[in-house]
């Protein structure tokens, strides 16, 4: 069997300090390689406009997807509908799962029909829509449809109506896209990496972010300052806990409304989702990332490899786990 790494690089004329927060790096692109290229062929494709010929000429058995995508909301759906145009597989959710989630409000809408929890939330479009506000601060402001924490800053976290105005402008004017208002919910935050399809589904342990460990000027969010800036691989925050220290009762919560999540989008072989708790302790659905960031080197908090070492799985096994599950899906094992 082949396999096919994809991941892109893309340009952005915004000049703003979290352009580049959603891409790959080149270390994390040649792990990924390094770790398939233990038991496959590789052959790697770049995620660019020249993509669907060299997927067409190369023909591979499988691909395995990790492209972000160029621009607007359905940009990491689009490399998935190339391969279902050329009927090849790869591993992932499917083009609709991917341009759902990444649709944070869509996303929302979904789980509030099937009545899983999520905090109570606002898309606005201009400044002008805030008239039909009607939620209770503090407020969380991020843009609809970002990943990697883009969009999210000290800033975000809002506590009157003068700040909220001052966040959606930015938000609007910064990303070109909505601004989404979710009420701020003072629990517990979980990330929960989930792997396979079906009843096969498995909760790997759940990672707890501390918020307790957190310099005293930061807000208890994982906004891009402390994702990217505060959390570095020569200084890492230790405020990261797996499996996180849960009682049975909790953690039966967190796993029943993860699976349901997953089911209910769709997901496909692998995500991250994330929790956090509200006021009586239930667990929310605050995000769902059918790629999730996969940095492997364990100096990195990446919460995903970070879960799957705690089973037991090093790089190498979690990537080639994640290349089985695809590939059994398509009945090519």
């Amino acid at each position: 069997m082949s396999s096919n790494p994809v991941t892109s690089f893309r340009n952005s004329s915004k000049k703003i300090q979290d352009t580049f927060a959603e891409w790959d790096s080149r270390d994390t692109v040649n792990a990924v390689r390094d770790a398939l290229a233990e038991f496959h062929t590789v052959t790697m494709i770049e995620a660019d406009h020249n993509a669907f010929e060299k997927l067409k000429d190369t023909k591979p058995d499988i691909v395995f997807n990790v492209a972000e995508g160029f621009f607007g909301v359905s940009r990491e759906a689009q490399i998935p509908a190339m391969l279902d145009m050329l009927n090849i597989p790869y591993t992932g959710s499917d083009p609709s799962t991917l341009a759902i989630c990444l649709d944070k409000a869509r996303t929302k809408e979904i789980l509030s029909f099937h009545h899983i929890p999520t905090p109570k939330f606002l898309v606005i479009d201009q400044v002008g829509d805030l008239k039909e506000f009607a939620l209770q601060f503090p407020i969380i402001v991020k843009p609809n449809a970002e990943g990697s924490s883009k969009g999210i800053f000290t800033s975000s976290f809002v506590k009157n109506f003068a700040d909220l105005e001052i966040e959606v402008e930015r938000v609007l004017n910064e990303y070109d896209q909505s601004a989404l208002l979710e009420e701020f919910l003072p629990g517990r935050e979980f990330t929960v990496a989930m792997l396979g399809n079906g009843r096969e589904t498995e909760v790997l342990p759940i990672v707890e972010i501390n918020y307790s460990e957190f310099p005293e000027d930061f807000i208890p969010i994982y906004s891009y300052e402390a994702k990217w800036i505060l959390d570095t691989k020569e200084n890492p925050l230790d405020v990261f806990s797996c499996p996180a220290k849960l009682s049975l009762e909790l953690e039966r919560k967190i796993k029943n409304v993860c699976l349901a999540t997953y089911k209910v989008l769709r997901c496909k072989d692998w995500s991250r989702i994330d929790i956090r708790l509200d006021a009586s302790g239930e667990p929310n659905i605050i995000e769902i990332n059918p790629l999730p960031g996969i940095l492997p080197d364990p100096k990195d908090n990446s919460c995903y490899p970070k879960a799957a070492r705690t089973a037991g799985m090093d790089y190498t096994t979690l990537l080639n786990k994640v290349l089985f599950t695809a590939a059994k899906r398509y009945n090519l094992v």
